[in-house]
């Protein structure tokens, strides 16, 4: 069985009918965290759109957590939405509801049912983020890092074998930073669940050296990874 979470070969990415990403040949095995640096508008967020299945992909082959992202229609997206967690910078977390409901609506989107166990789930998600103690908290209530450690507890709710993370520190101040990418190489390390988080922040890269890959003039290509 292979070990690849991630395979994309002779991709061609498109906004429209704008070709944005060429000739995209990328790997990503199960456990591995991955940055994808670039300049804003060099493609990074169109390529993690295209593995989350909001970008078809019409040109090349894609798999993605065992799903053919050629066959992907309407109906399939959400099984596939499933088998990821997406992380983004802004937290999209629903402000009329507190933090429990937040998560159960998710939960409930994907099709869980039974409240004992979506009780159990969301206790187990907020623990492995360090805020068990916050469920009843409204979002107005939290920090930024709070309110993002609740982004990636959401992001953990189906045990995912992949986290799509987009700009997750680029609204917090460098503490914070710090203990979100803590966050995330742990989530990395102890569940093998690979992680691929697109920035444009250097000093983030270069106090937690990983494999790079970087959009640039239409390519993503490979980099030396950025050590101390």
């Amino acid at each position: 069985m292979s070990d690849s979470i991630i395979a994309l070969r002779d991709v061609n990415i498109y906004q429209g009918s704008s070709l944005v990403l060429q000739d995209v040949n990328l790997t990503v095995n199960k456990g591995e965290f991955v940055y994808l640096v670039g300049k804003t508008g060099s493609g990074k967020s169109s390529l993690l759109k295209t593995l989350y299945g909001e970008l078809a992909l019409v040109e090349g082959t894609g798999i993605v957590a065992g799903f053919d992202l050629k066959e992907l229609d309407w109906k399939r997206v959400p099984f596939l939405r499933r088998t990821l967690g997406v992380v983004f910078q802004d937290f999209q977390l629903l402000t009329d509801r507190n933090v429990n409901e937040n998560l159960k609506f998710v939960l409930k989107a994907t099709g869980w049912t039974d409240e004992r166990l979506m009780n159990e789930k969301i206790a187990d998600v907020l623990d492995k983020v360090g805020l068990k103690s916050k469920g009843f908290k409204m979002p107005f209530e939290l920090s930024g890092g709070e309110q993002q450690r609740i982004d990636i507890a959401r992001a953990l709710l189906n045990s995912p074998k992949l986290i799509l993370a987009d700009e997750p520190t680029g609204n917090l101040d460098p503490e914070t930073s710090d203990e979100i990418m803590k966050l995330l190489f742990h989530i990395s390390r102890d569940y093998n669940t690979a992680v691929v988080m697109a920035t444009h922040d250097y000093i983030v890269v270069q106090k937690f050296p990983a494999r790079m890959i970087r959009t640039e003039q239409g390519r993503v290509e490979e980099l030396a990874s950025i050590h101390m």
